[in-house]
């Protein structure tokens, strides 16, 4: 039975462009970069063009720009180098938003079990950070590192970094600023040297590169302690052999997804309205929980009053459409969603994430739209309390909420 595919936000299908050219670099400069002889340097030319890829891709240039990458396994060691990095070289709290990926969130949890101040800053009843808000977390704890998530992982909400960047260098300059751009980069408009950031965590396998592969990109100047000790490769910041072919995969995969930016936002609002579309002509019951000015366009998340999200998603795998009901990370972990909680999701209702790739069609989502409207009706239990209706409308929130 065929797959219709709509979990891009949790990982992507590496492009055959992207396959091809890990497997020549595997072929042919398959040695270690730091070897001081050909087939080292074959390799290092490799890394080379990666990285010139994946800054242009970032509105850097190569040479002469504003920062520089430092090549990671993935967007959680590079959330982990820039938070335990900053705190280790620098005295002063972490402050960071409520709704951080684990990524973030679990290092600010070990920081805290060793006594250093940790402060959460709850977003508003609409989910978005007031930039004044974070910045007074920041002056008044003294913060070493702000840290924010750019978009939301469970919902797709942007957040409006570079407002929160500027207030909080107003009121702590010295202040590093990270912010985790697994779900941003490629999917919504991203320039470092505009940003205001001193650090960005990447992940190549989000936006149909390898996985395994990612990139903190780091502001010139810039100090941080590495995570361990290693050979010295990479600066001493992260020791051990990159890998070029993984690398060399990044760098096309991210020069691709900033090229067609334009085209697949827009290809990515018409999925999205196919769903919605197809919800409301058949009298489905709904919520869009984030509107689609404030989301970034490959995800869409929706809910459904008395349809457990577990059967849901089950029910639709075994018809042939894979989605998440949440963030991937954290599809087996019991703990309560802050964001969905956030969001005033009812106790009964079931979220579903609907996620898009450049390779997702809109002959796959129509047909998805359909199953989803069938299994939602074949699954609603009698709603508790008022209805809301149909239609994408905003879920009223409870309020800000603090946590730990």
């Amino acid at each position: 039975m065929p797959v219709i595919y709509l979990d891009h936000a949790a990982s992507t299908r590496p492009d055959d462009e992207v396959i091809d050219a890990m497997v020549e670099v595997m072929r042919t400069a398959w040695a270690n970069p730091s070897s001081q002889h050909p087939q080292g340097a074959a390799a290092r030319t490799v890394l080379a063009t990666a990285r010139a890829r994946v800054l242009a891709a970032l509105g850097d240039r190569a040479e002469g720009g504003v920062g520089d990458l430092l090549w990671t396994s993935g967007c959680s060691e590079s959330d982990a180098i820039a938070v335990l990095g900053t705190m280790r070289q620098r005295p002063g709290a972490l402050v960071l938003s409520a709704i951080e990926h684990a990524a973030v969130s679990a290092p600010a949890a070990e920081l805290a079990a060793l006594g250093r101040t940790v402060v959460q800053v709850a977003p508003g009843a609409d989910g978005i950070l007031e930039p004044e808000v974070v910045a007074e977390a920041a002056a008044v704890n003294g913060a070493a590192i702000v840290a924010v998530v750019m978009v939301q992982n469970e919902v797709g909400l942007v957040q409006p970094v570079s407002a929160i960047a500027s207030a909080v260098r107003k009121r702590c300059p010295q202040c590093h600023i990270h912010v985790d751009a697994a779900q941003a980069f490629g999917k919504v408009p991203l320039a470092v040297t505009t940003l205001g950031a001193d650090s960005v965590a990447l992940a190549a396998h989000k936006l149909a590169g390898p996985k395994g592969v990612g990139a903190l990109w780091l502001r010139h100047g810039v100090a941080l302690s590495p995570l361990w000790a290693g050979g010295g490769q990479q600066g001493g910041m992260r020791g051990g052999t990159q890998d070029a072919p993984a690398a060399a995969g990044f760098g096309i995969a991210a020069e691709r997804a900033a090229r067609d930016l334009s085209v697949m936002r827009a290809r990515w609002l018409e999925l999205a309205s196919t769903i919605t579309t197809t919800l409301d002509a058949r009298g489905v019951a709904y919520r869009q929980l984030v509107p689609d000015q404030r989301r970034s366009p490959h995800i869409l998340a929706l809910a459904f009053a008395g349809v457990p999200a577990s059967a849901l998603r089950t029910v639709l795998a075994s018809r042939g459409v894979s989605i998440s009901t949440g963030s991937a990370c954290a599809e087996r972990d019991t703990k309560k969603s802050v964001m969905l909680e956030l969001l005033g999701l009812a106790p009964d209702a079931g979220m579903c994430r609907l996620s898009f790739g450049r390779d997702t069609t809109q002959f796959d989502v129509t047909i998805a739209a359909g199953l989803l409207a069938d299994v939602v009706g074949e699954l609603a239990r009698p709603a508790v309390g008022p209805t809301t209706g149909t239609g994408p409308a905003t879920v009223p929130a409870t309020g800000p909420q603090t946590r730990g």
